[in-house]
Order: C-alpha cells, then structure tokens, then sequence
C-alpha cells in the first residue's frame, strides 16, 4: 500500500493479529481487575445477600462488557487503546445482536477461532465472517504499515488450483499434521513423566498441575494454534504439496 496514493489511504485496513491480540490482552486485564476487586470487595462484606448481589453484578458486567462497548462505541477499551474498530460489512458499528453473537461464538471457539485469518481477504476470524464484521484501525492518521494489511486479492488465475481442490488438500494437511501432532505430544508427554517433568495427577486432572506443567500445557496448544494456522494460510494461498500454484515460468 503506498500511503501517497489517495485511493489506498482511502481503503480500510484491516487489524493484524499482533494488534487484535494486543487489545484482547488489554481487555484481559480490565477483567481480571473487576473479578479480583469484586472477590476482594465481597470478602469485605458482611451480609451474604450483598456479597451474592455483588458477584450477580460482577459476572453481568462482565458478560456485557464487550457487546455493549462494540454496539455502542465500535469496540472495547482494548480496542479504542489500540486504534482498533469492529466494522460491520454494511457500515458503521455491528447491532447488539451481532455484538453479542461474535462475543458468544468467540468464547465457544477460543484462539481457534483465530486460525483462518491468514486465509480471508480481510484478515477476518470465525466470529468475524459469521457476523459479517470485521476489525479495522479505527484511526487512519495513527496507524503504522506493521499494524494492518490491505485487502488481500485473490488470484483466480489458471495456474491456481480450485477452490476446492485446496480446501481438500488443506484438510487432507491437517488431518496429517495433527496426527503428526498427537503421536509427538505424546511421546513428549511420556518422557516429561520419565524424567519427573510430568505427573500423572497433571495429566489425568488437568487442575492438579504445577506452574510448571501450566507452562508446558500453554506451549503444547500454542503449537497446535500455529500449525493449524500455517497450514491453512499456505493451503489457501496454493502453497501446499497437492494444491500448488504453477509458476508463470514452469506453466509456459
């Protein structure tokens, strides 16, 4: 994009994952801030009526945080601090209804829901395609070449495969890879509880586990998350054995 061009400083740009993860875990914090204070608040008092009617309050603020903020404003403080804005296709900010449906469907999906993007033109989640929103920087003038991307154009020309043939081919890739993935976690997993890095209480009750194993646990679904990311931005992109795009000098 050159920022010269009136047409292209015109064009939306469409938040990278970077900058949404960054106002997520901005939100995360104000979360955790009204969950501990409202603990820290009920303890402190000493009618149960109130405490209960405190916590009722607490986990509602909590549950209306996002739809409310993203109907009303475009977007969260996560997302207001981070020059972000969810966008509906039609213009201007989402409806409540739509607001609520991406909150609910982000909560259910969790970083899955994030693995597509590199797929979309518009750098788009699960709960943005099926709310038909998407996240953009909220001011133009403020936002810097590493936090966006333009619109992504897809090539259709002949030397890409169908639509198809790579959707099969991606799936056929992730179905090997998380194979792959399984039998190497496990074999990690079981030599973690040879060498007493691992215990049993850890892995058949996942709340039993030491900061430790915690961590190990984080790594484990932060691989998965990438690989399945990576496997289907290059699937889509015609990258993938099966489903690759011919070269201009290998098809002539």
């Amino acid at each position: 994009m050159n920022p010269l061009d009136p047409a292209a400083s015109a064009a939306p740009r469409y938040a990278r994952f970077s900058r949404r993860l960054r106002g997520m875990l901005l939100d995360w914090m104000i979360a955790m801030a009204v969950l501990f204070g409202a603990v820290a608040l009920a303890s402190n008092i000493r009618s149960d009526t109130a405490a209960r009617a405190l916590g009722v309050a607490a986990v509602a603020l909590l549950l209306l945080y996002e739809p409310l903020l993203v109907s009303r404003f475009g977007g969260t403080l996560g997302h207001i601090w981070t020059n972000l804005r969810v966008v509906d296709d039609r213009g201007g900010n989402v409806s409540f209804a739509k607001a609520l449906a991406r909150f609910v469907i982000k909560s259910l999906l969790g970083w899955y829901s994030f693995v597509i993007m590199a797929a979309t033109r518009r750098n788009q989640t699960v709960h943005d395609l099926l709310t038909r929103s998407t996240v953009q920087m909220r001011d133009a003038a403020k936002a810097r070449a590493g936090q966006f991307i333009a619109e992504r154009q897809e090539i259709n020309d002949a030397a890409m495969p169908s639509r198809l043939r790579r959707t099969l081919v991606t799936l056929a890739w992730l179905a090997v890879g998380i194979i792959l993935y399984v039998v190497t976690l496990d074999a990690v997993l079981q030599a973690g509880l040879q060498a007493g890095v691992l215990s049993n209480d850890c892995l058949d009750r996942n709340y039993f586990c030491s900061p430790a194993e915690r961590v190990i646990s984080i790594a484990a679904a932060v691989v998965l998350l990438v690989m399945l990311a990576v496997v289907i931005g290059l699937g889509w992109r015609g990258r993938l054995f099966g489903a690759r795009r011919v070269q201009p000098e290998a098809a002539a």
